[in-house]
């Protein structure tokens, strides 16, 4: 019996969607709690050809949500681990495995070249980096995230609106798993979701999970849904994310994070400033120039930012530094 067959006897499927999808290159950012059981059931159900990027090790304490790697994998990058166990699952699958933060850069060669896309790493500067470039070149995003024992999972772009579109501020929680937690079994299912909608994207089922929005809480036990079809775009990103290589030599480099955190900024002339530097209107700053904000994450930097628009007119850009430089590797 044909390894898919099961799946192919789904009458939304058959022959016809199991060809599109051996034909299909999805590109997955993030190889952790959403990403493993997203890629599992895409590599399970006969997906052509695979991008995995992710830049992180396994660790022991990613064991309880990230049921793909095991403690022999510990220590190994991510995507080198993830490629192993997902050969093993299916060997026909095509795996290509980057060990690389994702940036403005990359993603848009990333993009360029996918059928659909899919924001696994729960990161709010990915997830907007990985918005702007979808809408601009008409990709499918399919974008989770995940917290404690709530979260969410939408289909954007393509034939649907944006992130931005729905998300045009920044989110009032703005905890992370690792300050607030997150339970296995959320980013399990969300991850899985995540796999169904791709699914059905590439197959053309009906009704899209483009503009489609699923939310859930397990606390209680409960599912939402909503279409966010007619939602307006922006019309601007306000703050555009882009990479350290795209600074320029008359840019102002605004360094958020400590000494503590990032003894060296990614540029010796940057200016070190707290996010309450802005809030209380204490930097004056030239508006022939742009001012670029540089934090971890993307957080702080788009919190100082709105609050130096308030005074400024000139551009902002913002850049999500992450722990330390990451030089690119293809595994």
């Amino acid at each position: 019996m044909s390894r898919y067959a099961r799946q192919i006897l789904v009458p939304e499927m058959g022959d016809m969607s199991q060809t599109k999808l051996q034909q299909s290159h999805i590109v997955i950012v993030g190889a952790g709690g959403l990403g493993c059981p997203a890629l599992s059931y895409l590599a399970g159900a006969g997906i052509g050809q695979i991008t995995l990027v992710d830049h992180d090790h396994v660790e022991e304490s990613n064991l309880h949500r990230q049921p793909l790697y095991t403690m022999a994998d510990i220590g190994k990058p991510k995507v080198e681990a993830a490629v192993g166990h997902l050969h093993a699952l299916n060997p026909q699958v095509q795996i290509t495995a980057i060990a690389a933060m994702l940036d403005p850069d990359n993603a848009r060669t990333l993009v360029g070249n996918a059928d659909l896309v899919m924001d696994c790493a729960d990161s709010f500067s990915v997830s907007y980096i990985l918005s702007d470039i979808c809408r601009e070149l008409g990709k499918p995003l399919i974008s989770a995230s995940a917290l404690g024992m709530t979260g969410y999972v939408g289909g954007f772009c393509g034939t649907a609106p944006s992130i931005r579109a729905l998300f045009p501020e920044l989110p009032k929680n703005l905890a992370t798993c690792a300050s607030a937690g997150v339970l296995g079994p959320v980013v399990g299912i969300l991850g899985t979701m995540q796999s169904q909608m791709a699914i059905a994207t590439l197959t053309n089922m009906s009704p899209s999970p483009l503009g489609l929005m699923l939310s859930i809480d397990l606390k209680n036990y409960m599912f939402r849904n909503f279409r966010f079809d007619k939602a307006q775009e922006p019309e601007s990103a306000p703050f555009p994310f882009i990479s350290i290589a795209a600074l320029q030599d008359d840019d102002i480099l605004i360094e958020l994070r400590d000494e503590k955190e990032a003894p060296d900024s990614i540029r010796a002339n940057a200016l070190r400033y707290q996010v309450a530097d802005f809030e209380k209107g204490k930097v004056h700053l030239p508006h022939d120039k742009r001012i670029v904000f540089c934090c971890r994450s993307g957080v702080r930097s788009w919190r100082a930012a709105l609050f130096h628009r308030r005074h400024f007119n000139g551009p902002i850009a913002l850049i999500a530094a992450g722990d330390s430089h990451i030089q690119d590797q293809i595994l």
